[in-house]
């Protein structure tokens, strides 16, 4: 492995500084293996993240996907954290709505080393609190990055009163039995399921949640496409949110004259669905499908009006249903760190997301994206009409997708729009960027800006083609001059 290069800073009569903040992000740690994130830095995260939570003689729970650094890192954490007093469960290779799962149904705190879509020289962690809560920098985050910083810099963990305990546990089939009981599907008309896999962690989870390895048969045919796990990722990088990593999965839809497609990202915790005809259905209406089944749900169960969470870059479509079925909408900032507060704070059956990501109150707040795609089949095999008609029910309206402009003064491209379209007939908020909208209700538009890229974000819907197409290329025009 090669020396990390992280940021050092000495001050006279001190020992040196080590800085991680290339690695430390907003809501997990991510970094290119052996630059900015080793086994040194992780066993000393394991520490920092026992003594920050205060996880001295509870449980503390460790996996990873199928990243090639994954195992070695699993080791480490474990003994930083061991070290420090936590009784640690290697949960080994996890899904990252596993970790959730563990953490929500055994009430512990947990870490998996997953670094999503990204490409394979990638690893982080995601941290959980007990009960699947989320460490972000607003809790917790910050501290453990210092804490750890601090060990680094020592040379050494101190080691707790008591050492704690290295232990392992399998917690896949639990995890797949909780899921088939939120989702009942063995009464469905049979379905054609091709699923891509993009060779992460859905390899592993698929066959036990939708197959017949650990539970019984479900009236489902699966093709698996990529199961295979393997973290360099030799088929295509596992991030199905750009449309070039779908086009395997529509193929192969259509070639085996599938009912669906779903693909996961490389943690599976994100899922996309494609209907018969090999085209993408939004996560919008994913959102909208899902919502209604939620909302449904909750009131047979005596819930007067159930909340459902989206963000703001979400179809109309999604609250206008809401609203229809006796729910009421809340809507957010984009991020997960955000939906799962709200959904905490307002109690929220379901949240969506434009990106794909979908939160459950039956499952911590969290997000998985298996449970989503059930929730899609149960819908799709409670039926007979094929999935192109059903989710055309969802989808109303025309999106634009994202469509990222490089400009370097981002304010002054948003205020040169304020003022083109500023007046009476437009509303305008800042609850995340800036979001216009007609007042006729026939368009809106969202600027945000990125805080990571030189990238103002645009997303946009309208009523049809043409005027998309008009607002989106004048709102364009206008960033860009």
């Amino acid at each position: 492995m090669r020396r990390v290069t992280s940021n050092v800073s000495t001050s006279a009569g001190q020992a040196p500084r080590i800085d991680l903040s290339a690695s430390f992000k907003a809501y997990d740690v991510r970094g290119i293996v052996g630059e900015t994130i080793d086994a040194r830095i992780v066993e000393a995260v394991g520490a920092a993240f026992v003594d920050v939570l205060g996880l001295s003689g509870k449980t503390v729970l460790v996996g990873g996907d199928m990243r090639p650094s994954s195992p070695e890192f699993i080791d480490a954490f474990a003994r930083g954290a061991a070290a420090r007093g936590g009784n640690v469960e290697k949960i080994g290779l996890i899904s990252t709505d596993e970790l959730y799962y563990a953490c929500g149904a055994l009430e512990a705190a947990g870490a998996t080393f997953t670094a999503s879509h990204n490409p394979a020289q990638y690893n982080g962690i995601k941290l959980a609190k007990p009960g699947a809560q989320p460490v972000s920098s607003e809790t917790g985050l910050k501290e453990i990055q210092k804490a750890a910083e601090d060990y680094l810099a020592a040379g050494e963990i101190t080691p707790a009163e008591a050492a704690g305990t290295v232990t392992e546990r399998d917690v896949l089939a639990d995890y797949a039995a909780y899921l088939r009981n939120l989702v009942d599907l063995s009464g469905i008309r049979p379905l054609k399921v091709v699923v891509d896999a993009g060779n992460g962690m859905a390899g592993l989870t698929t066959p036990a949640v939708l197959g017949d390895t650990l539970l019984p048969a479900l009236p489902l045919e699966i093709v698996p496409l990529y199961f295979e796990l393997d973290g360099t990722f030799p088929n295509h990088p596992a991030n199905p949110l750009e449309p070039e990593n779908l086009r395997d999965l529509q193929k192969a839809v259509v070639e085996h004259g599938a009912d669906i497609g779903l693909a996961f990202d490389g943690d599976a915790d994100r899922c996309f669905v494609i209907d018969e005809n090999g085209d993408p259905v939004s996560p919008s209406a994913i959102t909208g499908l899902v919502a209604r089944r939620e909302i449904a749900r909750a009131k047979a169960q005596g819930e007067n009006e159930p909340i459902i969470i989206h963000n703001l870059i979400t179809s109309r479509a999604v609250p206008e249903l809401v609203e229809h079925d006796g729910g009421r909408p809340v809507r957010t900032r984009v991020g997960h760190s955000f939906i799962k507060a709200v959904m905490a704070k307002e109690g929220a059956v379901f949240g969506g997301e434009h990106s794909a990501h979908y939160y459950f109150r039956d499952f911590w707040n969290a997000d998985t994206g298996m449970l989503a795609a059930m929730h899609v089949l149960a819908a799709l095999g409670g039926q007979d009409r094929p999935l192109s008609e059903l989710g055309a029910e969802y989808e109303p309206y025309v999106s634009s997708g994202e469509i990222n402009s490089e400009i370097e003064d981002k304010a002054a491209a948003v205020a040169r729009v304020r003022e083109a379209y500023g007046g009476p007939e437009v509303a305008i908020d800042e609850l995340d960027g800036t979001t216009f909208s007609a007042a006729d209700g026939s368009w809106w538009f969202n600027l945000r800006p990125s805080n990571t890229e030189p990238y103002l974000r645009f997303n946009g819907e309208a009523k049809d083609v043409k005027t998309l197409a008009s607002v989106r290329d004048n709102v364009l025009a206008i960033v860009r001059a």
